[in-house]
């Protein structure tokens, strides 16, 4: 199926929270006037926030978590309403002056993530691009949403990104699929460099490299790229917007689904074993 839209995304996201509010509230035995009368405001805004047609403030979480005797789900629910805000953001808005400035507005992200958890379907991860590898994608993303020309720019950006793999105190823990290793992304001595690049990345102290074979019994189906910063945020990116989760009962799930492609993956000679014949294929 199609990606939903970032804007009916973002209402599903407002709907689900408002259906939380709801059922809070029905859980607490209390109507929406006596929830009013408590949270001191209006019996329409009661109504609004439980219809969606307003999104709550985090203090009109917080109070209505209070009313209903559930304070406890209050920062899960703060955290939901926050990232109906902003986990959104449409790639045209993101990229309207090229890929350059994307690449370095997460660099202060990437700078105080101690440790990340990275798992990847489709690319190999931008931590262990290379220049060639990086420029031929970067300038197929380009092309694809008609972005200005500043692919060369934008792989320096991300080269110098990169350098967080090499600098500093950050631990990079990756899975991809054996299928990443197969995408020609460039001509093949494009790709004969980067599958070189990963073989030198497993000896790095900073990273862990696992790849999971495709003939792998699985017990998690291959899900969308996705990464995990310091386990309370994840990004991903499906072909129309970037996601930012930071939900702690979502990031959980993010942590669960990796645990077990972790446990997938092969690691050491027998990871490098599936890169060696990789690059063998493209002879």
């Amino acid at each position: 199926m199609p990606p939903a839209s970032p804007s009916s995304s973002v209402q599903a996201a407002r709907d689900a929270l408002a259906a939380r509010l709801r059922e809070i509230r029905l859980d607490a035995g209390i109507t929406k006037r006596e929830l009013a009368a408590r949270c001191d405001w209006s019996e329409s805004k009661s109504s609004r926030i439980e219809n969606a047609r307003t999104a709550p403030s985090d203090q009109d979480v917080r109070l209505w978590c209070r009313a209903c005797q559930s304070e406890d789900q209050a920062p899960d629910l703060i955290a939901a309403n926050r990232q109906a805000d902003s986990m959104y953001v449409q790639w045209r808005r993101l990229q309207h002056t090229g890929l350059k400035q994307l690449q370095e507005a997460n660099l202060p992200l990437f700078e105080r993530t101690r440790h990340f958890k990275v798992y990847c379907s489709n690319v190999v991860p931008g931590f262990l691009q290379t220049p060639g590898y990086a420029a031929a994608l970067l300038r197929s993303i380009a092309s694809f949403r008609n972005l200005p020309d500043d692919v060369a720019d934008a792989v320096a950006a991300r080269v110098k990104r990169s350098n967080v793999v090499r600098e500093g105190d950050h631990r990079f823990a990756i899975v991809v699929e054996e299928t990443v290793l197969r995408y020609r992304i460039g001509d093949a001595g494009v790709m004969a460099g980067q599958l070189g690049a990963l073989l030198s990345a497993m000896d790095l102290p900073s990273v862990s490299l696992g790849i999971i074979p495709a003939a792998a019994e699985r017990t998690m189906w291959p899900v969308e790229s996705f990464t995990v910063f310091d386990d309370q945020r994840v990004d991903h990116e499906p072909l129309s917007a970037s996601v930012k989760i930071t939900a702690p009962d979502e990031v959980s799930q993010y942590l669960n689904a990796f645990g077990r492609l972790h446990r997938t993956a092969a690691y050491g000679a027998q990871a490098r074993a599936l890169i060696a014949r990789a690059i063998d294929a493209l002879a």
